[in-house]
């Protein structure tokens, strides 16, 4: 299973260096760090010039306290961890977590969990379940409600069908490993 350092790896290698796309709601990024990101962990305004000299160490650091261990990601089966992560970097970690809650509960899981994105011990609990028995298909049930999320995401905001096909690919990774 993919460590930590390995999964931060991956999300930089997706996310890229320096963009400021005028479309992407996230403003200015740099390894998929945002200026607003950047300003909380900083505890200030930072600067679009400060988003575009981000040190990849920083970067790192953001990654893992603020989208892995802070949301307790790694309380998760370790199956799902890296796409999790990936999702909560991409849709924030409250996103990422009503994806493992919606799914737990399509499922079945009884009583259902509270879709509040929340990591607490009856989600961590009701996914290691969902993992138990649903094996792979739990990553593939996962995979396919970030693709409705996408879509919703155009649906309601036809600007961001620019980046449809690139979401898109970023999910389409994740699925070659269960195919």
């Amino acid at each position: 299973m993919a460590g930590i350092e390995e999964m931060i790896d991956d999300i930089l290698r997706r996310e890229g260096g320096y963009v400021d796309h005028p479309a992407d709601r996230g403003g200015p990024t740099n390894f998929g760090i945002t200026q607003n990101t950047l300003s909380r962990y900083i505890g200030r305004a930072a600067l679009k010039s400060e988003v575009r000299n981000l040190s990849e160490d920083v970067a790192r650091d953001i990654y893992e306290s603020n989208y892995f261990e802070g949301p307790r990601i790694h309380r998760l089966p370790e199956e799902i961890q890296p796409f999790i992560f990936d999702c909560a970097v991409n849709h924030g970690p409250r996103r990422a977590i009503k994806f493992v809650q919606s799914v737990i509960n399509q499922a079945g899981k009884e009583p259902p969990l509270d879709e509040d994105g929340a990591m607490g011990p009856n989600t961590a609990k009701a996914a290691a379940w969902a993992q138990n028995i649903m094996g792979d298909y739990f990553l593939k049930a996962l995979l396919e409600e970030r693709r409705n999320f996408y879509r919703t995401i155009v649906a309601a905001r036809p600007s961001q069908e620019v980046f449809l096909r690139g979401w898109m690919n970023r999910v389409d990774e994740f699925e070659q490993e269960v195919a």
